[in-house]
């Protein structure tokens, strides 16, 4: 029984990283991920270059599409590296140090000074780019599927990395309401009300 609900757990973990990297575009807090430099503000330059990372990382195969083929193998990808030993379950131990492994890298990242603690600046800035990373855990099935089939413009099933870039472009330009080149917080929060917006008038 035990073995059930840690397998369950992890199953959960992992459907959860799926969700994470499935979001072409990302708008709000969500394009935060794109802020290297940590200024609170998104260049072109620094979204393309999260595009490009993040592409990368969803185009497991390397087949130039992503598919369900993707997804199912960056779940395996998730499961192998939680499983340390091997043995084909995920124990409480391997599940605890995974989730220790991945706080540490957040901090690390967060963590732009390097001086060991976090400003709250740079609390906000983390806070905001993981509310960008889990959208879609509050978002469900309905608010994800509905982001990709935006994206797969060709109706497919698969999203080429010019579909991806396109869905994520359209949300930059829509949000860099004066046309410099830049988001700003102002802009996204902006966005932010305008797709709040258009959801309430929708009815969702």
């Amino acid at each position: 029984m035990k073995k059930t609900i840690l397998i369950s757990s992890a199953a959960a973990l992992l459907i959860m990283g799926g969700v994470a990297i499935a979001a072409p575009g990302g708008g709000g807090k969500g394009m935060m991920r794109a802020d290297a430099n940590n200024d609170n503000q998104i260049t072109r330059a620094e979204m393309t270059a999260s595009l490009e990372e993040r592409w990368t990382k969803m185009d497991v195969n390397q087949d130039g599409q992503i598919s369900r083929a993707d997804r199912d193998a960056r779940k395996a990808q998730r499961f192998a590296e939680m499983d340390t030993n091997g043995d084909g379950g995920v124990s409480q131990a391997e599940m605890e140090a995974y989730r220790a492994t991945r706080k540490a890298e957040r901090f690390a990242k967060a963590d732009a000074d390097g001086n060991g603690t976090l400003s709250q600046e740079e609390m906000q800035n983390m806070r905001g780019k993981r509310v960008g990373k889990g959208w879609g855990k509050r978002g469900g099935k309905g608010k994800r599927g509905g982001m990709m089939k935006r994206a797969d413009t060709n109706g497919d099933q698969m999203i080429s990395k010019a579909e991806f870039q396109a869905a994520a472009m359209a949300r930059f330009e829509k949000a860099d309401a004066n046309g410099d080149g830049i988001v700003t917080a102002e802009e996204r929060q902006a966005a932010r009300e305008a797709r709040r917006g258009a959801r309430n008038k929708r009815g969702g």
